[in-house]
């Protein structure tokens, strides 16, 4: 039950309470006039829309493309697949037959179009939990026109409109001049009979992307053991990579889908810094992303009855001569090492730096993820080194923001002689600089002139400091900051 409009109202009935003719959208106080033993609860939207999105989840065991159709249904595009069981009307019976077996009242239909599967499954004659009618190609026509305008996925106050003036069925509209109807009663009218009877088209909006690739096994009985499902994720890794080499394609997102026969479904994704095709790598990124999971792994319960492996992201990938001089490259070594790290931590938690084009030291590089700046990440690391012996040009460590610290110094323009910085005094022996470095002044920002120092302490320490802003040109008393640490 839930608050309507300051009324408690019913959502949801068991059959027990429908056959005392308690519906839903009563009131509280008129279903229990009807039942005064009515047991209620509140209602969890948020629950309820979980349970269809797990559904949802194991219904993909059927086709790829399964939509929700909140708050109670589901709508699956089974074109090309209901062959693989039988035709369409054994695998609604295999549908609505294991939903039932899990607890569930399931009613389904199949039709040309969306609607006329949604009118179908939910008012057609002699309706009840199970398989509906399965319409042939072309004949879900008639089979609505006997119908109730509901069935046309109207709202309710339109479907009260209609019925006052005596339009009942979906006949009595079906034929009817267009330009009345949508005068008074809307342009959804119109637009649903349309949809129902494939005069416009109406696409379903799958939760998961179509994958690219695709490869899958399914046992006659449960499998529990898991050397076997191993065994299975091999060889469906290997089907796999001969269809993406025949496409000149490699994997860049793969996903492994265990459906259990209990009806719950196992989803583990691993993504890769570049294409991948040999199934010795996909399947050892699998067993990365596994070798995480709460729980220590995989429980079978009592058996995986489907054993699926998508590529949810491809790209090209063409062949290249091996190189038989036995030198190693060292962006596929670190290409690799990122796929390893990504399928135990996720690709998202593994970063590289990116360089950018600012001398400002805090915006020279930025952290992204690492599998989408292999490349160029690897070039900023192999940029050029200070010779042997030279000072080191920009400290080890960088502070995340620059600190205040309190100077003395002995001209205006010159490096500091003594400074505080974090409560602690100290005095330096050694300076170096400035290293000038004026502000972006094409990103519009009021910044000022920065005038580095590398300065040492009279125990060996060195800092990066620098002066903000110049003397009178800028501001009449620059301040100093700490920026960063040499050892």
């Amino acid at each position: 039950m839930e608050t309507v409009a300051g009324a408690v109202r019913l959502t949801a009935v068991d059959d027990a309470a429908r056959a005392s003719g308690v519906r839903p959208g009563l009131s509280l106080a008129d279903a229990r006039a009807l039942l005064p033993a009515l047991a209620v609860d509140d209602a969890d939207p948020a629950a309820d829309a979980a349970l269809l999105a797990a559904i949802a989840d194991w219904a993909d065991r059927y086709t790829p493309l399964v939509g929700l159709d909140p708050p109670d249904g589901l709508a699956l595009d089974v074109a090309g697949c209901a062959h693989l069981f039988g035709g369409e009307a054994a695998m609604l019976a295999d549908m609505t037959g294991r939903l039932a077996a899990q607890g569930f009242a399931v009613r389904g239909a199949v039709a040309d179009t969306v609607g006329a599967a949604w009118a179908l499954a939910r008012f057609a004659p002699a309706g009840g939990p199970g398989p509906g009618p399965v319409a042939e190609p072309g004949g879900h026509g008639p089979l609505l026109l006997s119908m109730p305008l509901a069935a046309l996925r109207l709202p309710a106050e339109t479907v009260a409109a209609l019925d006052r003036v005596g339009l009942k069925r979906i006949a009595d509209v079906a034929e009817a001049p267009r330009a009345p109807l949508t005068a008074r009663f809307g342009p959804l009218l119109a637009r649903r009979l349309d949809q129902a009877f494939g005069r416009e088209g109406e696409a379903i909006t799958p939760r998961l992307p179509a994958p690219s690739a695709m490869a899958e096994r399914r046992f006659a009985e449960p499998v529990t053991q898991l050397d076997a499902v191993e065994a299975t994720v091999v060889s469906l890794a290997g089907s796999l990579c001969e269809g993406l080499e025949a496409r000149g394609e490699g994997a860049r997102l793969v996903e492994l889908a265990l459906f259990r026969a209990d009806g719950h479904v196992t989803r583990v994704e691993v993504g890769t810094a570049r294409p991948v095709r040999t199934p010795k790598a996909l399947v050892g990124l699998i067993g990365e992303r596994l070798a995480t999971r709460a729980g220590g792994g995989l429980d079978p319960g009592f058996g995986y009855d489907l054993v699926r492996l998508t590529v949810r992201l491809a790209a090209p990938l063409d062949a290249a001569q091996a190189d038989l001089s036995g030198d190693v490259d060292r962006s596929v070594e670190v290409e690799r090492l990122v796929d390893r790290l990504g399928a135990r931590f996720g690709l998202s938690a593994v970063t590289r730096f990116l360089p950018l084009d600012s001398h400002v030291p805090e915006l020279t590089a930025a952290l992204a993820p690492a599998a989408a700046v292999a490349e160029r990440a690897l070039a900023f690391a192999d940029a050029p080194r200070p010779d042997a012996g030279e000072p080191p040009r920009f400290p080890v460590r960088l502070l995340g923001e620059p600190e205040l610290v309190e100077t003395v110094a002995g001209v205006p323009d010159g490096p500091p002689l003594r400074f505080r910085w974090r409560r602690v005094l100290y005095d330096v022996v050694r300076a170096e600089g400035p290293e000038r470095i004026a502000p972006e002044w094409w990103k519009g920002e009021a910044a000022f002139t920065r005038d580095y120092f590398r300065v040492e302490d009279a125990d060996g320490r060195r800092f990066w400091m620098f002066r903000d802003g110049l003397y009178v040109r800028e501001v009449e008393a620059p301040r100093w900051y700490m920026h960063g640490l040499f050892a």
